[in-house]
């Protein structure tokens, strides 16, 4: 079995170019659309920080959990949470259980979409210049840089409203 690997953010590298948007979804759709990405850049530009979000993967997933037809699963192999479209009836339950906003719609497919980490090659990591998204093992990650990026983020956004 493979060593359980995710996708990383470091928001200090970001510059929000949203490469990782565009290359995402031609990757899954054929067409340079970022709201087809499965990755979105959320941009706080008047406190110049921008933070690629994507599926984190959860380990108790709330969209796992929520889901009435078992659509969503853990693929052994990567061990991320997946759909399995054949069996969604697109309740959009997961979409409202994601804390993250990961789980998104499709109108034009009606069916629901997230990040499948590109079957264990993601595009955006290949494709991100400044190396603000990366894909590695758990046992490299540092969940003490995400705090302090989340705590970083939060102090800039209270000064900012004061």
């Amino acid at each position: 079995m493979m060593a359980k690997k995710l996708l990383t953010i470091d928001p200090e590298k970001c510059t929000g170019c949203r490469n990782c948007e565009l290359v995402c979804s031609v990757r899954h759709y054929g067409v340079s659309n970022p709201s087809l990405a499965r990755i979105q850049v959320v941009k706080w530009e008047h406190i110049g920080v921008y933070i690629p979000m994507s599926c984190q993967q959860c380990e108790d997933a709330p969209c796992l959990e929520v889901c009435p037809q078992d659509a969503i699963y853990r693929d052994e192999v990567l061990e991320s949470v997946t759909i399995n479209h054949d069996l969604c009836i697109g309740c959009k339950m997961c979409v409202a259980a994601c804390p993250f906003g990961a789980m998104r719609w499709n109108t034009g497919r009606g069916r629901v979409f997230k990040c499948n980490l590109c079957d264990g090659d993601p595009q955006c990591v290949r494709f991100c210049y400044t190396r603000a998204v990366d894909y590695q093992a758990t046992s490299n990650v540092s969940t003490g840089r995400m705090r302090q990026a989340a705590k970083s983020y939060a102090r800039a956004t209270r000064h900012h409203k004061r």
